[in-house]
């Protein structure tokens, strides 16, 4: 399968007054078309920065970053701002939706930034609702819906656009483990699929969803090992709370 993501000799590094704190060290690995790939490792690891990499929000100081084969590492903040909008779908663990939208809204909002007419993104975001099992909570705001529904929403926010990789940052973070299970399930439904999917996590019961773990440790790949079948956890199909 096409590589989506690959770096190669990746490096971050802070400077804190006159001292400089290396969070990532020379990273190497890609990931193909149609993976989902667990990143773990303990905090200070280096997730975070190499999730904020990743997903464009920041530049390395030293490596390659190719992004469906482009070298996107380099690139000026307005042409990142576009591959960010464009290309990559994120999901976060406080659900980052607008309390005053309804979820249809909350979808809807990051396509009005790709220049989409009004009929094109109520489709998009009415096709990703229900592809997440909540054609029924269009009009619901975010008070309105369960922890794990408004996850949900924020799944179907990142599906809308239609990107090339979805990156999840400790997406069951904050929900109790039957809500999240059963966001792990829609995730597990969306890689069947062949979407790309790379789930940041500490939590090792997330990561063995997954077909392959990353562990980081001092901003350095320590493993990066393929999840055996008997080990992974394979939950039933999506249903909706």
């Amino acid at each position: 399968m096409p590589e989506v993501i690959r770096v190669e000799d990746l490096r971050r590094t802070y400077r804190m007054g006159t001292v400089e704190v290396h969070a990532l060290r020379g990273l190497d690995f890609a990931i193909s078309e149609g993976q989902m790939v667990a990143i773990m490792g303990p905090s200070g690891s280096g997730k975070s920065t190499l999730l904020n990499l990743l997903g464009c929000l920041d530049r390395p100081s030293a490596g390659q970053y190719f992004l469906g084969g482009e070298e996107v590492g380099r690139k000026s903040d307005d042409a990142l701002a576009d591959v960010r909008n464009r290309r990559i779908g994120f999901v976060f663990q406080n659900y980052n939706l607008l309390p005053q939208l309804t979820a249809l809204e909350n979808v809807e909002l990051p396509l009005v930034y790709r220049g989409l007419s009004g009929s094109q993104r109520r489709k998009r975001a009415e096709d990703a609702l229900a592809a997440v099992g909540l054609a029924d909570r269009w009009h619901h705001r975010p008070m309105e819906m369960s922890g794990g529904q408004q996850q949900r929403v924020g799944v179907a926010r990142a599906l809308a656009g239609q990107p090339d990789v979805i990156l999840a940052d400790e997406p069951t973070g904050n929900l109790d483990s039957t809500s999240g299970e059963d966001v792990m399930r829609l995730f597990l439904d969306l890689h069947k699929t062949g979407r790309t999917i790379v789930v940041v996590t500490h939590d090792e019961d997330v990561a063995l969803h997954t077909e392959r773990i990353i562990h980081l440790r001092d901003g350095a790949v320590v493993s990066d090992e393929e999840v055996p079948p008997e080990r992974r956890r394979i939950p039933g199909e999506v249903q909706a709370q």
